[in-house]
């Protein structure tokens, strides 16, 4: 006579212990992948798969990245090191969306999923644990998955095409993943810390001509403000006390849902959950930043007034070539615009050099602009040729040791303007998100014009205890490169945001 009893999570987990059911999840690439490998986690662990962080896993999951030719190489060679103690591997992410079959074909060792088996993972890793082999998918260009008009996608990426990020799940879960009531969120953290990535929208709608994600990340889909302030909240009963938004193209939020100023109105509501002390919006492009959407990020508590603008380069014929907006004049009278809003607000970009026909004059305008625009943080990237692009076959290729000349003379250069940079904020009061503390009354944190991972960080000294999350008022008193050293002043109360003296330790 067979028992109708549900089983519980903790009955699960061990049945899976047993059963030889352990996953080890590794994530390669950007903050986007943080998230997509915690609805992976979520979706595992709900279908009874024991998580792991050591080297004894059966199976070994990576996340791979796909960007550019530096990341597509170290996910190769995570994935060839991944089984070196016996386990399955299984590629998914950026490199596996990429190239499906031909992956699969070039590493044996690893069997290769597409975002649409992220859905049924679980099967997935089933199979594979019982030695089967599951079909590589072909790649083809995820952009032909939902309508061409923005308008015709709300719900349609249920449907037509699994969008990583977005997943939903039945309300009976685990503990630690997000709630299923209200806006069902799958997520598991895969991260204890007080800053979380909150994935706003997937995939994009502009053509540049040096980029392959919209073919493999596919049309732009923005989530629902509803999913975002429930999972926000989720994640401030987490601990988390940053909320870190990302997405391909954060400033084309909401164009799917009817309204290009929906990010206006969700800023604020985002940043008045209860717990939550910040939030730091990324990727933004330069040719759709609006003077509303400066106002909110400059004005707004608790919005950090933080631009990552996606520049590229400087020069208005490489820019025109790479299939975008803006040249040296324009991107500087934006920068003027955002610091009469707020001049101390954080700036960071990335420029792509070696670019398909860029002169000697090109790179020039590069560098005035660089040492004219202040910038917190600066990346240099050398132009990397990718399959499918239109700047793959456009003339004028340069040898890559010119390239790589040109990098490592830009590269030099912004180190030195970053220093200056962070030499320029000594003396000013800074907030600082404490994260972890070095011992003898000093902290490692991140002020408002660095966001984590990419930029700068700052070392507080305290005279008393610190643990990570708390935010803290500091006046910086020097800098190290990038990185500022600054002295406490208060611990701020996030819930009434006053001031409190610390006690001494």
């Amino acid at each position: 006579m067979s028992s109708s009893r549900p089983v519980t999570h903790k009955q699960a987990k061990q049945a899976a212990g047993a059963a030889g059911r352990t996953v080890s999840l590794v994530t390669l690439g950007c903050a986007r992948n943080e998230v997509d490998s915690e609805e992976l986690a979520a979706r595992l662990e709900a279908a009874g798969w024991t998580l792991s962080g050591d080297g004894d896993a059966d199976v070994v999951l990576v996340n791979t990245c796909g960007f550019i030719q530096a990341a597509k190489q170290d996910s190769i060679d995570e994935l060839l090191g991944a089984g070196s103690g016996g386990a399955k591997v299984v590629a998914a992410g950026c490199l596996a969306e990429r190239y499906g079959s031909e992956l699969a074909e070039a590493l044996p060792e690893a069997q290769v999923l597409s975002f649409d088996d992220y859905g049924d993972i679980a099967a997935r890793l089933d199979a594979v644990l019982d030695g089967r082999r599951w079909p590589a998918h072909q790649p083809g260009d995820r952009r032909r998955l939902l309508p061409i008009s923005p308008a015709g996608r709300p719900g349609a990426a249920g449907s037509g095409a699994h969008v990583p990020g977005h997943g939903t799940v039945a309300p009976d879960l685990p503990p630690g993943i997000a709630p299923a009531s209200g806006p069902r969120v799958l997520r598991r953290r895969l991260d204890g810390g007080p800053v979380a990535p909150l994935k706003i929208a997937s995939g994009c709608d502009r053509r540049c001509s040096f980029c392959a994600i919209p073919a493999f990340r596919g049309a732009f889909v923005s989530r629902p403000p509803q999913d975002l302030v429930a999972e926000a909240s989720w994640l401030a009963g987490q601990g988390v006390r940053e909320l870190f938004l990302v997405s391909e193209n954060s400033t084309s939020y909401g164009k799917d849902l009817g309204n290009l100023r929906l990010l206006e109105a969700v800023l604020p509501e985002l940043a008045a959950v209860p717990g939550i002390d910040r939030v730091r919006v990324s990727y933004l492009q330069p040719a759709e930043l609006r003077p509303g959407l400066i106002e909110v990020m400059t004005s707004t508590p608790g919005v950090v007034p933080y631009f990552d603008l996606s520049f590229q380069h400087a020069s208005g014929r490489v820019l025109r070539t790479m299939r975008r907006f803006g040249d040296r004049e324009r991107f500087g009278a934006l920068l003027d615009q955002i610091r009469g809003a707020s001049p101390e607000a954080g700036v960071r970009s990335n420029f792509i050099v070696g670019f398909p026909g860029e002169t000697e004059e090109d790179v020039a305008e590069l560098h005035r602009f660089l040492t004219e625009a202040r910038l917190d943080a600066i990346g240099i990237f050398g132009y990397s040729e990718e399959d499918g692009t239109e700047a793959a076959s456009l003339p004028g290729q340069l040898p890559a040791d010119e390239i790589a000349r040109r990098v490592e003379d830009l590269a030099g250069l912004a180190d030195e303007l970053m220093a200056q940079r962070a030499e320029d904020r000594v003396g000013e009061s800074a907030e600082v998100l404490i994260e972890e503390s070095f011992g003898r009354g000093r902290y490692g944190g991140r002020a408002e014009h660095q966001a984590p991972e990419v930029d700068g960080t700052t070392q507080v000294l305290a005279g008393g205890r610190l643990t990570p999350g708390d935010m803290v008022r500091a006046r910086v008193t020097g800098a190290e490169g990038a990185d500022l050293v600054a002295e406490m002043i208060d611990v701020i109360d996030a819930p009434a945001r006053g001031t409190r003296r610390v006690e001494p330790a």
